[in-house]
């Protein structure tokens, strides 16, 4: 019943604000069908689509409708958003830059540039919309809003101090009336934050700190206030909401300095945490800590995907996630209890796990001097690009590397700065995993030829999985069996994670690919 008077009151709202023509909130609690309005689709990060006219039986006739190519001159123009479609709409992001093109044809119809003074130019994962108003961060640490019919500037806010090395990359997500916004650094000993801003002007609504201050929960999982001060805990990953628990979900960052650890001794929470907040006051729920004192650079910002199912015979409100760090979780996602915690690929820097079902670090697996060798690598196991999990298999889909390299400690020192140490050399092997979420249990998996293998996924309720492989391919797989049925060669690799909608009767499937688009469907004889 509350999301059923959930949907009701933001139609209202929509309706009210915006007037026809605007997004329907209440699209963001439903599977996507004829929109994908968020960067996962629905709030849920499960990136399935219960389209199905493109299946494994005819997927094989799948053919390229259009292109949309960045126009020359725009620097970075790789595409790591995730484009959000809106009433025939399509809205992609490169860092400065937004674009609107029409989703059946690949034509644009505006672009935004934003007049930069600076930043980390790493990547930009894309755009919030709220009505009839776009939202998106900028590496200068702007929260820009503009309007979605014509990509006209409404406002813009910092959120985050760029002398102090932040950055923005996140695209936001929108949970009633709040935007909500994570903050990147360049891991020099920043402490990191999330915060909820108002859709209409900006302002700040509430503020949440990833690191302790003194006197709070937490903070005795540091040696000292400065340590804290400094603690890292960067929240440049995607968040996801349950809108009948009023809580969203978020990964953070790892806690700096990044390899150097002794001079933070402790769990260092919440680093490289998995935490529940309240959206409308910022207030922590609970957490669950997948890497306790990580000193491998393992950012715990990978999707949060949320499914119900049964467990002990109960029905459950449950949290997926494939972490940096090689492990596998299944939570309650009410209380942040731990179901299943199981590796996904081969690790070697965990004793086992404890009570709470957190991994036990292995001090000898710790960087040193002359050198350790550690599974996964700096890379980790998995990283931004989303997973996908499908409700018809019952199977968490990830693109994963079974990585090992040897991890050096440089800075010996009591109280060591900066990052401290890094890893060097090793063997690296690419996998798309299907992962059983009952057990945490491998399916089937898909070895790519080569390593990479970074692309992110999505499922479809036509019995497909698509992905991009080590060598730049397009490639749809049987979502049961992992058998691949259908790939395109992009000429570079797949730099995002695709997306399905369905207009005019027609399904399309639409990925990025370097500085392109690329949208394909099944044509009709």
């Amino acid at each position: 019943m509350k999301s059923i008077r959930l949907i009701a009151a933001m139609a209202a709202i929509s309706a009210t604000l915006f007037g026809q023509g605007a997004l329907d909130p209440a699209k963001l609690l439903q599977q996507p069908t004829d929109t994908w309005p968020g960067y996962n689709g629905d709030y849920s990060g499960r990136r399935f689509s219960p389209l199905k006219k493109i299946n494994s039986t005819n997927v094989h006739n799948l053919s390229l409708q259009w292109i949309y190519r960045i126009p020359q001159g725009v620097p970075g123009a790789t595409i790591k958003a995730t484009p959000v479609e809106v009433n025939g709409v399509l809205y992609f992001t490169v860092p400065d830059h937004v674009w609107a093109i029409d989703a059946r044809s690949g034509r644009e119809l505006w672009h935004h540039t934003h007049q930069s003074k600076g930043g980390i130019h790493i990547g930009n994962r894309g755009v919030a919309v709220y009505g009839a108003w776009l939202y998106f961060e900028t590496p200068d640490c702007q929260l820009i809003s503009l309007n979605l019919k014509d990509g006209k500037e409404r406002w813009h806010k910092s959120i985050c101090d760029l002398d102090q090395l932040y950055y923005a990359s996140v695209a936001p997500i929108i949970v009633k009336n709040h935007v909500l916004v994570g903050v990147s650094g360049d891991d020099l000993d920043i402490p990191g934050y999330f915060e909820s801003r108002d859709p209409e002007t900006g302002e700040l609504q509430w503020h949440w700190s990833a690191v302790p201050k003194k006197g709070e929960p937490g903070f005795e999982t540091w040696p000292n206030e400065d340590a804290a001060a400094h603690g890292g805990g960067m929240t440049w990953g995607t968040t996801t909401y349950d809108p009948e628990l009023n809580q969203i979900y978020l990964g953070t960052g790892n806690p700096q300095p990044v390899i150097a650890g002794k001079g933070r001794e402790g769990d260092n929470l919440y680093t490289a945490s998995i935490v529940a907040l309240n959206p409308d006051t910022g207030k922590m729920v609970w957490y669950f800590q997948p890497s306790p004192h990580d000193t491998h650079d393992w950012d715990n910002v990978e999707v949060p995907v949320l499914f119900d199912g049964k467990v002990e015979g109960q029905n459950k409100k449950l949290l997926s996630m494939a972490c940096r760090n090689g492990w596998f979780f299944v939570l309650d996602r009410a209380t942040g209890k731990a179901l299943v915690s199981k590796e996904y690929v081969k690790t070697n820097w965990a004793k086992g796990i404890d009570k709470r079902g957190q991994p036990i670090p292995d001090p000898k697996k710790e960087p040193q001097f002359d050198g350790a060798l550690v599974s996964p690598n700096q890379g980790g196991a998995a990283n931004w690009p989303p997973p996908t999990y499908s409700p018809d298999t019952g199977l968490f889909y990830i693109n994963a590397n079974r990585a090992f390299s040897v991890w050096y400690l440089y800075d010996i020192d009591e109280k060591p700065e900066g990052w401290g140490g890094t890893d060097r050399g090793g063997y690296t092997e690419a996998l798309l995993q299907a992962i059983d979420v009952k057990t945490g249990a491998i399916r089937w998996s898909h070895k790519w030829e080569g390593s990479g293998g970074r692309s992110g996924l999505m499922s479809s309720a036509g019995n497909l999985v698509f992905a991009g492989d080590t060598s730049n391919n397009f490639v749809a797989m049987d979502a049961k069996t992992g058998e691949p049925l259908w790939h395109a060669n992009l000429a570079s690799s797949v730099s995002n994670a695709p997306i399905s909608y369905e207009l005019d009767g027609k399904q399309l499937v639409i990925v990025g690919a370097g500085d392109s688009l690329f949208a394909f469907t099944v044509n009709e004889k």
